[in-house]
């Protein structure tokens, strides 16, 4: 008992001496301080001295200690506690897709309209398990890093044929520093497409023209949605796991697709059982893309600002209204500002603690935006055009 108090001492010791951004940050993605804090140690180098530079000078503390005083208040609320129940329902209802597919491709033959519901209900499963595998991920189901390890791995590698090591080391880089260039993967587009109101200006002044960019709310539509999974993930996937050797995670996406074969060729052959995975791939990529892209992509995109936890991540994001399908559909991704704030958070509370973010996001006049699941969707398309047509004014007059 001395020593963990000890420990937990040294913890707080050490996590104090880190900027306010990072000691939050530190706080969202752990669950287990004790576990993590042997690795702090060896990092302690110093302190900085009063009159050296420093990031954290300009942020409001008040606006710090209220967010700190709020998770304070979740977790007195219980709201880091994950409820078993709605998370066996979740992967029992994506278990029932999978037995309900294979049902009825064996009752129903393999006709066009049976293959293409079939399809359907494949890419419900598939992107349902991506939302849970979310969940896992981040630690928020079990009390014990390690049991939400293990499961994850099940989950992205055995339903999904994906890998937990390459999810982990991208996804958390996304949710250390949203929509920032150079930090963030997922606003790293690789000439592609050009996003907020910075970047279009500098590659037009460069006169940097990769693309036509003033068409981008165009081709998006023929290269976002239906590529990025089944081409672009799938190949950055199989060649981190063997690049990196993760081979573990290797062997959970090898099970995936002997599960998938051995379920499928006896109905549709190879050529036929792999068109039809790559007919899911591609459906799933759809739904993937405009879930994920909504919260982001028409929010602030720009350099790093070194703001606070809250206003960095609340900058970046945005919520779409809740409904019972909107939760589904998204994976509660709708509540995309709390999940930022707050990662390790299960996905089921997320609407408890949204009034309390709220009201402190009102207090500090920090911009709480919250819209419809449509207008959404329509944003992504209204940002990217209003990019490149920043592009286009810099490239021919700038």
């Amino acid at each position: 008992m001395t020593q963990r108090v000890e420990s937990n001492s040294l913890l707080l010791n050490l996590t104090c001496l880190l900027p306010f951004s990072l000691q939050d940050a530190f706080q969202a993605f752990h669950i287990n301080p004790t576990l993590v804090q042997k690795f702090l140690k060896p990092l302690l180098i110093g302190e900085l001295a009063p009159g050296e530079p420093s990031q954290d000078r300009d942020k409001n503390s008040q606006l710090v200690e209220d967010f700190r005083t709020l998770r304070k208040t979740a977790e007195e609320m219980n709201l880091f506690r994950a409820s078993p129940l709605f998370f066996s329902l979740y992967l029992g209802h994506i278990i029932a897709l999978e037995v309900l597919a294979w049902l009825m491709v064996s009752y129903c033959g393999t006709g066009w309209i049976t293959t293409l519901i079939l399809a359907c209900i494949l890419t419900t499963s598939q992107a349902q398990a991506g939302w849970l595998q979310h969940d896992f991920g981040h630690l928020s189901v079990f009390k014990k890093s390690s049991w939400n390890h293990i499961v994850h791995k099940f989950v992205i590698g055995h339903l999904k044929g994906a890998s937990a090591n390459w999810w982990n080391h991208r996804h958390f880089q996304h949710h250390a520093k949203p929509n920032i260039f150079k930090k963030d993967p997922d606003v790293n587009m690789l000439h592609i497409f050009v996003l907020g109101d910075t970047q279009p200006v500098e590659y037009g002044k460069k006169k940097l023209k990769y693309l036509p960019y003033n068409h981008q709310h165009e081709y998006f539509f023929l290269i976002f949605p239906p590529l990025l999974i089944p081409v672009y993930f799938q190949i950055q996937i199989i060649s981190t796991m063997i690049r990196r050797r993760f081979w573990a995670d290797l062997a959970w996406a090898i099970s995936y697709y002997m599960r998938y074969f051995i379920t499928y060729i006896p109905f549709y052959g190879v050529l036929g059982s792999l068109c039809l995975l790559t007919f899911v791939r591609f459906l799933e990529s759809h739904w993937f893309v405009w879930v994920t892209q909504m919260n982001h992509i028409p929010m602030e995109i720009d350099s790093e600002k070194h703001r606070d936890w809250l206003s960095s991540q609340v900058a970046a994001t945005c919520n779409i209204e809740q409904s019972f399908f909107n939760d589904w559909f998204t994976g509660h991704l709708n509540f995309q500002i709390e999940h930022h704030l707050f990662p390790t958070m299960p996905r089921h509370n997320f609407w408890k603690v949204k009034p309390l973010v709220k009201s402190l996001c009102a207090k500090y006049g920090v911009q709480y935006e919250e819209k419809p699941l449509g207008k959404a969707f329509v944003d992504i398309v209204g940002s990217l055009k209003k990019s490149g047509d920043l592009w286009l004014d810099a490239y021919l007059h700038k």
